[in-house]
């Protein structure tokens, strides 16, 4: 057997991945608008996916042509030539799911093309078009005096061939922007009472005959251009006199005009207009795709809001719930001082992580609160109560990743904000971004000094938080403080960490931890086990000792959401190791690291997927999950998720992903619904265990502080 059979190329496993989340868009059991929905994320997926991974592929097969993949040994060439073919596969998927959902959707939200309206409906459009949309079109053609234009990355166009009836001449392109915004909206909607509506596109596509004067027009589509948007930062960096974040507002302006890698066209486009507008993008056929779904599918959002009477289209409203293991009425500091508090977002709420952040911004005797902010909501509460604590007079550092991709004007603007308020910002290390959610919050009393320490597997953004799984661990356990006070420190030098105690922190002592103790439960055998969860495994080093554990007789368990490098269950190599993906309503983001079972076993969360940039490029932390409750409730996270046979995909020996099949008489377990079904048992019970106290919560915490 060639050891290509345990490997997986990277780009091939991502898009096995978003074909699995084109199959909620499939799914009939799901509510008839978030499948809609779905095949929106599909397709913003697939954007970020050519801007970046297609994007650096091709800047790789100029440079080195022959560099091969160290997994399936494929040169960029190859990958690039795979992924086309797979991508159209998935478009003629992706069309036809859209085709199923819009006609089931028509009695609800009936969305048409301006060819299928009559009478009233047809007058009204074209005095709409006249009125509104018309005036604000500024259409061109392209000759000698009226070079080919640049086209934003990502909006709609139309493409028209021009001929005037007296000339032989070949004919002209001519080319109109459909961008939406102040000037127009994306959505026109028909009077009546019924849901109707068009796109301004197909609108302006069908009256673009009214747009040129007198010329004819022999051939009209409509397309779109995706740009590269793999830029690189790290050389910014070495250059000590410049201020980083204004390198990176100039990336972020070079960005929007990066070489086009894709062009999307919809599906009647004439072959002679399309192979024109390719000569003019310098794109080869192969980079050019054709669907009948609409080019963007942000309007879908708009349309959702239209529907919000029809809960039969949507999943069941779920909201976050009070955690069991947090006391309303207490401070979190007094209940930190007690016991670690584990929170699984988005089952349960946000609030109670951002009390930690309020009291810490309130408290006198709270001296510094340190945080790295990797992504943020555009209204972050966290980034208020942060600049809350500065003014209050509180030593504030925030490292703010500004390479955080396609969040860099988000976190540049709240960096402004945060300096501006008295918070100390730093960006992070050379050519290392800093992934780690990490906060610090230090409290000297009479008694001393006291550590405070929140470590996550992700989000600092409260949007997110409802629609993310994660796992944030409060404690006030000294050695997990002091290895996060390491790592400000060193983070605040511009250095990294060289040895921790319970933390393991990227890049220099966390991947070479899970290698020992990959190693150890290999040394156990069959008695071994090892449990793994995140979004990518990429690592060659990292799967290669998962074989090997594998090869000894490890029981391995993987659910691993996204990209995974490794096939599992080929016979002799990976026969002990197991892979299992769920997709469904909330996107799977916690990292957890299990070894060993019993006595021995060791349970961390984690920021870091196995992926060679986290292990050996971010700055990542895994946490020791100590407190053996909270250790045994990530555990059983972990395990109720491999019970999950109606979302969870399994791989098999040929790297295909197939639905886990159920037994005939096994009930369905849906661990996103269970989760959120014991949370709210959870939250019935929390209410009767907590009563308000005679005091007021303030009182209480105030009396805590003066202790």
């Amino acid at each position: 057997m060639s050891e290509s059979n345990v490997y997986d190329n990277r780009e091939l496993s991502w898009l096995k991945f978003n074909r699995r989340v084109l199959e909620e868009a499939e799914d009939r059991t799901v509510p008839l608008f978030e499948r809609l929905r779905f095949i929106s994320i599909f397709s913003s997926n697939l954007d970020e996916f050519f801007m970046v991974r297609v994007g650096s592929l091709r800047d790789t097969l100029l440079v080195t042509p022959n560099k091969k993949d160290n997994k399936t040994s494929m040169t960029p060439e190859d990958q690039l030539d795979a992924i086309t073919m797979r991508v159209r596969e998935m478009l003629t998927a992706k069309d036809r799911a859209y085709a199923d959902i819009t006609d089931r959707l028509a009695g609800d939200a009936c969305i048409m093309k301006p060819s299928e309206l009559h009478g009233e409906d047809k007058s009204f459009l074209k005095q709409y078009f006249e009125r509104e949309i018309m005036p604000l079109l500024s259409p061109g053609v392209i000759d000698k005096n009226h070079p080919f234009p640049f086209l934003k990355d990502r909006s709609v166009y139309i493409a028209v061939q021009l001929k005037k009836n007296d000339e032989k001449k070949k004919p002209l392109l001519g080319l109109i922007s459909a961008e939406t915004g102040k000037d127009f909206p994306r959505v026109v909607y028909l009077p009546g009472e019924k849901l109707r509506f068009l796109l301004v596109e197909d609108v302006i596509l069908h009256y673009a005959d009214r747009l040129f004067g007198s010329f004819s027009i022999e051939g009209r589509c409509l397309f779109r251009v995706t740009r590269n948007a793999d830029i690189n930062a790290d050389e910014a960096l070495y250059d000590h006199d410049v201020d980083f974040r204004h390198v990176m507002e100039e990336l972020i302006r070079k960005r929007k005009k990066l070489m086009p890698v894709r062009a999307e066209f919809s599906a009647d486009a004439p072959q002679e207009l399309v192979n024109r507008l390719l000569d003019h993008l310098e794109l080869d056929k192969k980079y050019a795709f054709y669907q009948s779904c609409p080019p963007d599918l942000e309007f879908i959002s708009l349309l959702g809001d239209r529907l919000e009477g029809r809960s039969d289209l949507f999943f069941p409203r779920l909201s976050p719930q009070n955690p069991i293991s947090v006391d309303p009425y207490e401070s979190m500091f007094a209940q930190l001082s007690q016991r670690d508090i584990l929170l699984s977002y988005p089952y349960e709420k946000f609030k109670s992580f951002l009390r930690l952040l309020d009291e810490a911004a309130e408290d006198p005797y709270v001296s510094s609160v340190k945080i790295t902010l990797y992504r943020v909501a555009h209204d972050s509460e966290i980034v208020n109560s942060l600049i809350r604590a500065a003014e209050n007079g509180k030593s504030v550092l925030a490292l703010v990743e500004l390479r955080a991709r396609f969040d860099e004007e988000n976190n540049i603007d709240w960096s402004k904000k945060m300096e501006e308020a008295g918070v100390k910002v730093i960006y992070g290390l050379d050519a290392l971004k800093v992934h780690s959610k990490l906060l610090l919050i230090t409290r000297k009393t009479g008694n001393g000094i006291k550590y405070f320490t929140q470590i996550g597997t992700g989000n600092y953004n409260e949007k997110t938080a409802k629609l993310y799984t994660d796992l944030t661990l409060m404690t006030s356990d000294k050695d997990i403080g002091a290895d996060a006070s390491v790592i400000f420190n060193a983070l605040s030098l511009g250095t990294t960490v060289e040895s921790s105690n319970v933390l393991l922190v990227a890049p220099r002592c966390l991947k070479s931890r899970i290698v020992e103790m990959i190693d150890i439960e290999t040394a156990f055998g069959s008695e071994g086990y090892i449990g793994l969860k995140m979004n990518s495994l990429t690592d060659r080093d990292l799967i290669d000792k998962l074989i090997e554990a594998s090869c000894r007789g490890v029981k391995v368990e993987l659910i691993v959401r996204g990209i995974c490098c490794l096939i599992a269950g080929v016979e002799g190599k990976t026969e002990n190791i197991s892979v299992t993906s769920i997709v469904g309503r909330f996107l799977e983001h916690s990292r957890i690291y299990i070894f060993g079972r019993g006595e021995r076993r060791k349970t961390y969360i984690s920021s870091a997927d196995f992926m060679t940039r986290n292990t050996e490029r971010r700055v990542e932390v895994a946490a020791l999950l100590k407190d053996r409750e909270v250790a045994d409730r990530v555990v059983g996270i972990f395990n109720d998720m491999l019970k999950d046979n109606v979302k969870a995909r399994v791989q098999g020996s040929d790297g295909i992903y197939r639905r886990k099949k159920r037994l005939p008489d096994e009930p369905e377990f849906e661990a996103h619904k269970q989760f959120y079904i014991r949370a709210y048992k959870n939250a019935e019970e929390a209410q009767r265990i907590y009563k308000p106290p005679k005091k007021t919560l303030l009182r209480r915490i105030k009396e805590y502080f003066s202790r």
